[in-house]
């Protein structure tokens, strides 16, 4: 891996009712879920920003119950990303940034842009979107990344205008959703979704060992073998950090994924 690279494995959120049977243990308080769910994982994303707005003490409180090292992406709110213009996003988008994600300090990590699946690639309103992204909140750099979910976004034309921009695109290992992991920025973000309920480890063995070889890939600054491209060209090889959640598919079966990748990585 190379030296300056993360890679940061988890899941999305931490109330979940079924995983007081398989990964809670019985009794833990409620409030404690958070603490335990971070000291086994390395990150969360944190879905609850994209449907109603949080407190900054929220996000604080969030800091504070996590280890040195943890990582939270962020989901951006619903507000801005299903406009119908895009453009007009503006109040959205600076309404979710000064809501209190600042409060994560040095554990705020990537900000998910999350599109409906109707949404399809209109590139000047797209990018009239993306100038709209601030580039800082309190001193704090922030790094955004595009889960579009219309394959009219798989063609070059949109993978340029990323890279000008400098944001992500985040790479979904999925049926239902377009999967292209071409690098449009200077991190990685993956989101499996094929958890399947009768794998005690959501995915098997052989595909964990797959996931484990890419991130490491992916953070030497190459690019893995056989995941789907638009463009066949190699993105700049460069360090770049690696963030995978396990989300969607079989959930009950996502912690369990995430930890059993976590240990096939590198310590």
């Amino acid at each position: 891996m190379a030296k300056g690279a993360a890679v940061h494995v988890g899941v999305g959120g931490w109330t979940y009712a079924p995983w007081r049977d398989n990964f809670f243990p019985k009794g833990l308080a409620q409030h404690r879920e958070l603490e335990y769910a971070s000291q086994r994982l390395t990150a969360i994303e944190i879905n609850g920003t994209y449907y109603r707005t949080q407190k900054p003490e929220s996000f604080a409180k969030w800091r504070d119950e996590t280890p040195d090292g943890f990582v939270f992406s962020v989901k951006a709110s619903r507000y801005a990303t299903t406009q119908r213009v895009l453009a007009d996003a503006g109040e959205a988008v600076e309404r979710f940034i000064g809501s209190g994600i600042a409060e994560l300090g040095p554990k705020l990590g990537p900000i998910v842009w999350q599109f409906m699946p109707t949404k399809r690639f209109d590139p000047m309103d797209f990018e009239a979107f993306l100038k709209l992204l601030p580039k800082r909140v309190d001193g704090l750099p922030l790094r955004h990344a595009m889960d579009v979910r219309h394959v009219s976004f798989m063609v070059p034309d949109y993978l340029a205008l990323a890279r000008k921009h400098h944001v992500a695109t985040v790479f979904a290992d999925s049926d239902e959703y377009p999967s292209f992991a071409d690098l449009t920025g200077d991190f990685v973000y993956a989101r499996l979704m094929r958890t399947q309920a009768e794998v005690d480890t959501g995915y098997c063995g052989q595909a964990l060992d797959s996931w484990a070889g890419a991130a490491g890939t992916w953070a030497s600054g190459a690019e893995p073998a056989g995941l789907p491209k638009v463009e066949t060209a190699a993105a700049p090889k460069k360090a770049r950090d690696v963030f995978i959640y396990f989300i969607s598919g079989a959930k009950e079966r996502a912690p369990a994924a995430a930890m059993a990748l976590l240990e096939r990585l590198p310590r």
